[in-house]
């Protein structure tokens, strides 16, 4: 593309890397437009403060008057009226994905997160390192991409003429054109592996798929590069078997490169040591909780130490970092309620965040509220992973699943199953068809001293505003006991 400014049209630009593209390609001083079918937030409040205008829903018209060149969405499929349009008048279009490489990786280093799990959270942490570092040398300053809005940056993406650009890699689709991994387009000088394991069941037949994936990945790192990859995982293990480069695993076992240990939850914050080749390197703090933010956070200080960052910023860039939007945040705290927003999207997540909430709020009946919504969660493909891992709430609440005629019957989870399931193994559960009916059912039981965690990769239908709307309609909840 050249450099002259162009009309960039984005269809499907509330998804969270296609928000930060367009952010990206305005500071290039591009006319940026975009639809989607719906937007919420985060991604709709970005796109609004940067002032770029969202169609919706998708239309025809969306493409009048015509843009120079459309970047089409990976959810995006023939048979929408923009995708007809653009392919019957040939209007040029790319990928999120191919565009990110030609405009702003080529001629940079490029410093990629990818993995199952984590990779938002530690691509925001490892580009908030770098950040910290530019403070005593401003060649560190990052350019970045994040799956989602780094609350010490205020956004998603960050350009600057520096050579470093550090890039959330995306195991999912490129484009209905182009089906292979996103991440492929971005042949990383360095890579981070958090974790593999079977995910996005729409696009992946098994786990063998997705690791085919990822050793691919693996593949492009050259010689000179290095992966920093988690050490608790075969199918990590086996990813990296066959890289070039040198490989360094971080984890809890001694035979990590990068070990932790002592790691704690204590005033309010985390505390851990790490070990670098046996010997001592560090101990860290943070204000997020859970060992597998005690992984990413150590995932990108390795990363960044071998990159040359000195340990003095690292350890001021970790205690300093706040975290990831709808990453176990806090959304309210009304009559002594707090309500917790989480991107959940597959069994091990959630697992995950309800064992961190343990560890900040020990003393609290924990309510897991969920909505079905990622590919993979409405398939009953890991139903028996889902219902193990809700067995760490007090409280469990299910909502319908997100779309269910868009899955086959055959495939598709059925959540009275799971909430059978999680009852017979002393789990009160219950299953509400909406947001709306979830508020007024639970409402009436919260408790003061109680946390509910809010489990979607989506918009919930609102239930982010309307639980705290109805809470704050019950004032004498705060003078109610709490039970556990």
């Amino acid at each position: 593309m050249s450099t002259a400014a162009k009309h960039i049209h984005l269809v499907g630009i509330c998804g969270t890397a296609m928000a930060s593209l367009a952010g990206l390609l305005q500071l290039q001083g591009h006319r940026i437009t975009g639809s989607d079918a719906a937007a919420y937030p985060p991604m709709s409040d970005l796109l609004r403060s940067l002032g770029i205008p969202v169609r919706e829903p998708y239309a025809e018209s969306n493409l009048d008057p015509v843009p120079d060149l459309v970047v089409i969405g990976n959810a995006l499929s023939r048979g929408n009226p923009e995708v007809e349009r653009i392919l019957d008048e040939r209007i040029p279009f790319t990928s999120m994905a191919a565009l990110l490489k030609e405009e702003f990786l080529t001629g940079r280093e490029s410093l990629v997160v990818a993995g199952t799990h984590g990779k938002t959270t530690t691509t925001s942490i490892l580009s908030w390192i770098y950040q910290t570092a530019a403070q005593t040398n401003p060649a560190f300053e990052p350019s970045f991409l994040i799956g989602g809005v780094a609350e010490n940056f205020g956004t998603s993406f960050h350009l600057r003429p520096t050579r470093t650009f550090i890039v959330e890699g995306d195991e999912y689709d490129t484009a209905f054109f182009d089906k292979g991994p996103k991440f492929l387009h971005y042949f990383p000088d360095a890579l981070i592996l958090t974790h593999v394991e079977f995910d996005h069941a729409d696009i992946y037949a098994d786990l063998d798929a997705v690791k085919t994936a990822f050793k691919r990945l693996v593949n492009l790192v050259p010689r000179r590069g290095r992966i920093v990859a988690y050490d608790g995982s075969v199918n990590v293990t086996e990813c990296v078997a066959k890289a070039f480069c040198a490989v360094e695993r971080y984890g809890f076992t001694p035979e990590a490169h990068w070990r932790i240990q002592n790691l704690r939850y204590e005033n309010g914050a985390m505390h851990w040591e790490v070990l670098r080749a046996g010997e001592f390197w560090s101990a860290f703090e943070m204000k997020l909780a859970g060992e597998h933010n005690a992984l990413n956070a150590t995932a990108a200080a390795a990363l960044a130490a071998g990159q040359g960052i000195g340990l003095t910023a690292i350890q001021s860039a970790l205690a300093g970092f706040k975290s990831v939007k709808r990453r176990l945040e806090v959304r309210a705290e009304i009559n002594g309620v707090t309500i917790i927003d989480d991107f959940a999207h597959h069994p091990t997540a959630i697992r995950e965040t309800l064992r961190a909430l343990r560890s900040v709020y020990p003393n609290s009946r924990l309510w897991a509220v969920l909505e079905p919504r990622s590919n993979t969660l409405r398939r009953r493909v890991l139903a028996g992973e889902l219902i193990e891992s809700l067995r760490g709430a007090d409280r469990v609440i299910l909502a319908g699943i997100y779309a269910p005629q868009k899955i086959r019957e055959e495939e598709r989870l059925h959540p009275d199953e799971v909430v059978e399931a999680l009852n017979a193994t002393g789990t009160p559960t219950a299953l509400y068809p909406d947001a709306d009916a979830i508020v007024r059912a639970i409402v009436p039981e919260l408790q003061a001293g109680d946390v509910v965690a809010i489990l979607s990769n989506g918009g919930f239908d609102g239930i982010y505003e309307k639980l705290p709307a109805a809470l704050q309609s019950l004032p004498a909840a705060a003078s109610r006991g709490v039970t556990a």
